[in-house]
C-alpha cells in the first residue's frame, strides 16, 4: 500500500491568480495575486514524473482557468499519456472554454460548498452559486466526466445531501467531501470550523448514506479510519530506494516551483527542493525521504495507540510536519 494516495498524482497548482477570495483557500489566492509557474518548467517537470512513475496531473489553483498557457500544459501531460484532471471554482466555464477543455480533461471537480447560501458566504461572493449553477447545464452537455468537491466544516454536514442531489441532477458521477484544513486563508477565517472527530464520523455515515440513495453518484469522504492506516507500509532504511511515484503520491508542484509531499503549504524542511534550481529528476534523486517516512510511521503509531475512529490522515501528517519544525526551532523534541 502507497504512503498516500492510490494512484501516481503530480498535483500542480500553475497560478494563485483567481476570480474569488474564498475563506477555506488553502493556498491565500486572490484576484490581485499575481503569482504563476513557468511554462517550461512544468512540462520538464511532468517529462520527469513520467519516468518516476507518476501518471495523472491535477491541476489546482488559484483558478487553473487564469493559467494561461493551461490548455498547452494539459496537451503536454496527454502527449506524454498521463490522465488530467483539473479542478475549478466553475464561475469561468463558458461553452467556449468547455469546448476547449474537452478532449483534453478526462475529469473535472467543480466546487460546491453546500446550500447556496453557505457557498456564496465560503466563496465571499453574494450570487456565486447562482452564476455556478447557470454554467452546469454547459458542463453537463460538454461530454467532460465531472464531479463535485465539497469542503466539510463543523457545521454543515447535513448539506452533503444537497449537494449530492445537486449532482444526480446534473450528471456528476462523484461528490468528494474534504474536510476544512486549518492552512492559508482557512487558519484566520475559519480556524474553529474544522471538523472534529464526531463530525468526520457523521460525514463517513452521510457518504455511505447518500451512496446509497442516489444511483449513479458515488460519495467519497476524505476520512480514514484506523485500518487504512495500519498496513501502511514504510520503506525500509535498506531497501533499494525505486521509483518516487511507486510510493509517493500526490507529489506537489507549488505556485513558487517549489515540491513538497502530500499536499499544498506542506512544511519545506520535507521538500524536495524547487524547480528553479533545479529539473524534478535531479531533486527526486537528492531527497532524503527518511525524514518525511519516519514522520509518517509516527504519526500511523500515534494515531493507532490513541484508538482514534476517524481522522482526516492527509492532515495529521500536515501538522505532525509543521509541529516537528517549530519543536526543531526551539530544540525540543515533538510529540
Amino acid at each position: 500500500m502507497r504512503l498516500t494516495a492510490d494512484r501516481g498524482i503530480v498535483q500542480v497548482h500553475p497560478t494563485r491568480r483567481c476570480n474569488l477570495t474564498c475563506l477555506h483557500c488553502y493556498s491565500s489566492s486572490g484576484p490581485r495575486v499575481d503569482a504563476t509557474t513557468p511554462i517550461e518548467q512544468l512540462a520538464g517537470a511532468l517529462d520527469d514524473a513520467v519516468a518516476l512513475g507518476y501518471s495523472v496531473l491535477s491541476v489546482s489553483g488559484g483558478e487553473p482557468l487564469l493559467y494561461r498557457p493551461l490548455l498547452e500544459l494539459l496537451d503536454h501531460a496527454r502527449a506524454l499519456g498521463m490522465r488530467t484532471t483539473v479542478t475549478t471554482n466553475g464561475l469561468l466555464l463558458s461553452e467556449r472554454r468547455l469546448g476547449e477543455l474537452a478532449g483534453r480533461v478526462d475529469v473535472m471537480a467543480i466546487s460546491v460548498d453546500g446550500r447556496p447560501e453557505t457557498h456564496d458566504v465560503m466563496r465571499n461572493s453574494a450570487g456565486a452559486f447562482a452564476k455556478l449553477q447557470s454554467r452546469l447545464p454547459h458542463v453537463a452537455r460538454s461530454g467532460i466526466p465531472f464531479g463535485f468537491i465539497t469542503t466539510l466544516t463543523q457545521s454543515n454536514v447535513d448539506e452533503v445531501e444537497f449537494v449530492v442531489a445537486l449532482a444526480a441532477r446534473f450528471g456528476a458521477a462523484l461528490v468528494q467531501v474534504h474536510p476544512l484544513e486549518p492552512v492559508g486563508a482557512a487558519r484566520h477565517n475559519l480556524a474553529g470550523a474544522v471538523p472534529d472527530e464526531k463530525e468526520l464520523g457523521f460525514a463517513m455515515f452521510e457518504g455511505l448514506m447518500q451512496s446509497a440513495m442516489q444511483d449513479g453518484v458515488k460519495v467519497h469522504v476524505d476520512v480514514a479510519r484506523a485500518a487504512d492506516i495500519a498496513a501502511l507500509a514504510m520503506p525500509a532504511p535498506s531497501a533499494p530506494r525505486g521509483r518516487l511515484g511507486d510510493w509517493l503520491s500526490p507529489l506537489v508542484i507549488e505556485t513558487d516551483g517549489t515540491v513538497v509531499p502530500m499536499t499544498y503549504g506542506f512544511a519545506r524542511r520535507f521538500a524536495l527542493g524547487s524547480l528553479a534550481d533545479r529539473r524534478l529528476a535531479e531533486l527526486a534523486g537528492a531527497w532524503d525521504e527518511r525524514p518525511f517516512v519516519d514522520l509518517c510511521a509516527a504519526v500511523r503509531d500515534r494515531i493507532l495507540g490513541e484508538r482514534r475512529p476517524f481522522f482526516n490522515w492527509y492532515e495529521e501528517v500536515r501538522h505532525a510536519a509543521a509541529r516537528s519544525v517549530g519543536a526543531r526551532n526551539l530544540g525540543l523534541t515533538p510529540v
